[in-house]
C-alpha cells in the first residue's frame, strides 16, 4: 500500500520525529492514521530508530483499542526489515497479552502472571526463559494509571556492564544457569520446566542480556559469583541515575513504547489504578547467542 496520497490528504497522517524528549531522550514518532503502518517511510523511520537507539515511543492520532496499527506495523517490519512475526505468549494466549490487574480471572486459567497483579516488577527482560527470546516487545496504553503508579523504567545494558568486573562478565556468559519457565507461560512446544544457558552474550557489535532474578539459579560457584555481582550493581544506587522513567504523563493513552529486549532492561513500579490496561506483544525471536569468550571484550 502506498501512503503518499494519505500523507497529502491529511496533516494528521504525517510521520516524523516529533521531538527527542528532553526528559527521556527517547524518539517520539507520530502516527496520524491507521494505514500509515504500511507506509515505507514511516516503517523505515521506526526500524532505523530501533537499530540506533533501541527504544522509541509512538503517539497515535486515533483510537485503536484493538491494536490494529501495531499489528500492521509488525507485519510491515516482517516483510520489509526481516523481523520475525510475534511469539505466542503461552498455551492459552496468542500474540497479544493484557497487562491488567485481575484478582480472579487469569489469562492462564490455573496461574496468575505478574502482569496480572498490582505489584512491582523488578528489573528484567521479557522471555528470558525462552531458548529464542524476543528481540522486541511493545506496550500499547489503553488506560494509563491515573493515580500515578505503574511507572515504566528502562536501563541500557551497556551502562550496566561498565560497572561489572571482567570476571563477572565472563561468568555471566557461560551456560551455567538454570532458568525456570514460569507456569503461566508454558506452551505445548515447551520442552521442559527450565532451560540451561548463559545470561550474557556478544551480539552484532553489542551485548545481549536475558535476566529475571526470581527464575534464575546458578549451577556453579563462578556462576553464583557473577549473578551476585550483577544483582548488587543492578539494585544499587550507583546505576539508578542511568535509568529512563516513563510516567503515565509521558506515556498516556494512545501511546506505544517499543523496546529492544536484548539491549534494554525494564521494570515497573506498583500499580495504583486497578483499571490500568496495556496490551503487550513480543516479536523477532532468535536463539540467544552461544558463549564465545573472545567476543566478550568491552
Amino acid at each position: 500500500m502506498l501512503c503518499s496520497s494519505a500523507l497529502r490528504s491529511s496533516p494528521k497522517a504525517t510521520t516524523s520525529i516529533a521531538a527527542i524528549c528532553s526528559i527521556t531522550g527517547i524518539p517520539n514518532i507520530i502516527a496520524g492514521s491507521l494505514n500509515i503502518a504500511d507506509c515505507h517511510d514511516h516503517v523505515s523511520t521506526i526500524s532505523d530508530n530501533l537499530e540506533a537507539v533501541g527504544v522509541l515511543k509512538i503517539s497515535l492520532g486515533f483510537g485503536d483499542d484493538d491494536c490494529q496499527y501495531l499489528l500492521g506495523l509488525i507485519r510491515s517490519l516482517n516483510t520489509r526489515h526481516s523481523h520475525n512475526l510475534p511469539l505466542t505468549h503461552s498455551a492459552h494466549r496468542g500474540w497479544f497479552w493484557d497487562v491488567k490487574p485481575s484478582h480472579s480471572v487469569f489469562q492462564c486459567p490455573e496461574h496468575q502472571a505478574r502482569s496480572e497483579t498490582m505489584e512491582i516488577f523488578p528489573w528484567h527482560t521479557d522471555c528470558s526463559y525462552e531458548i529464542s527470546p524476543a528481540r522486541f516487545f511493545a506496550l500499547q496504553v489503553l488506560h494509563p494509571d491515573r493515580r500515578g503508579g505503574g511507572v515504566l523504567s528502562m536501563l541500557r545494558i551497556d551502562r550496566l556492564l561498565k560497572l561489572l568486573s571482567p570476571g563477572s562478565v565472563t561468568a555471566l556468559a557461560k551456560p551455567e544457569y538454570r532458568i525456570a519457565v514460569p507456569p503461566e507461560f508454558k506452551k505445548a512446544t515447551t520442552p521442559a520446566d527450565a532451560i540451561i544457558g548463559g545470561l550474557l552474550a556478544a551480539e552484532s557489535g553489542s551485548f545481549a542480556l536475558r535476566y529475571r532474578e526470581d527464575i534464575i539459579s546458578p549451577l556453579t560457584r563462578e556462576a553464583a559469583f557473577g549473578l551476585k555481582e550483577l544483582n548488587a550493581v543492578l539494585f544499587g544506587q550507583q546505576l539508578q541515575t542511568e535509568a529512563v522513567h516513563l510516567t503515565p504523563e509521558l506515556l498516556p493513552e494512545r501511546s506505544i513504547v517499543i523496546i529492544d529486549n536484548r539491549r534494554w532492561l525494564h521494570r515497573r513500579t506498583a500499580i495504583k489504578d486497578p483499571d490500568r490496561h496495556l496490551k503487550r506483544v513480543r516479536w523477532d525471536a532468535k536463539p540467544f547467542p552461544s558463549y564465545h569468550r573472545a567476543q566478550l571484550k568491552r
